[in-house]
């Protein structure tokens, strides 16, 4: 049984299905079209000692669900959400992708964005203050990504366990001793 779920959520061709790949040592198919991920996929991913459930969950542009895609990843994020939700962003084109981001922020969900693609957006002049972002989503954490590449897999990893230590200490403290 894992220690964990972490969900991947993020609008399409942003990168998810890669970043599912490099966490889970999966070879999911990875496509620049709709309807190319229509259903969850599920990895184990080893971080230290913990064995994380990992969920690629299809992509979606908002909550409001209009397509098969749409309805599967809100109903899973709204009706069973995981421990975590990494949300995957495409840096270069962060503005578009921001409107899930706020979306989600406004369920009760542990998140963490991945700018995925820093290397594409850096190569554009796209500069990214991930402080200032963090600050304005509520104090998320910010994490720049190139998952083809593996940069920044270890600061998820990194992220994804102190996340997991703050909610085991909300969770003992309500709780109590």
């Amino acid at each position: 049984m894992p220690d964990l779920t972490v969900a991947l959520a993020g609008n399409p061709n942003a990168g998810k299905t890669t970043v599912f790949n490099a966490l889970t040592g999966s070879q999911q198919h990875v496509g620049n079209w709709p309807g190319k991920t229509v259903e969850q996929k599920h990895g184990v991913w080893r971080v230290s000692d913990s064995e994380i459930e990992v969920i690629d969950l299809p992509g979606t542009y908002s909550l409001t669900a209009y397509t098969e895609e749409e309805v599967i990843t809100r109903d899973y994020l709204t009706a069973s959400p995981p421990d975590i939700v990494i949300v995957v962003v495409d840096a270069a084109h962060l503005e578009r992708n921001l409107y899930l981001v706020v979306q989600l922020l406004e369920l009760p969900l542990n998140i963490i964005l991945a700018l995925n693609m820093s290397d594409i957006a850096d190569s554009q002049g796209v500069r990214i203050d991930t402080d200032t972002l963090s600050e304005h989503l509520g104090g998320i954490a910010v994490v720049r990504v190139t998952a083809t590449k593996g940069d920044g897999l270890e600061e998820l990893s990194d992220q994804v366990l102190n996340l997991r230590e703050t909610i085991g200490a909300l969770a003992y403290t309500e709780r109590g001793p």
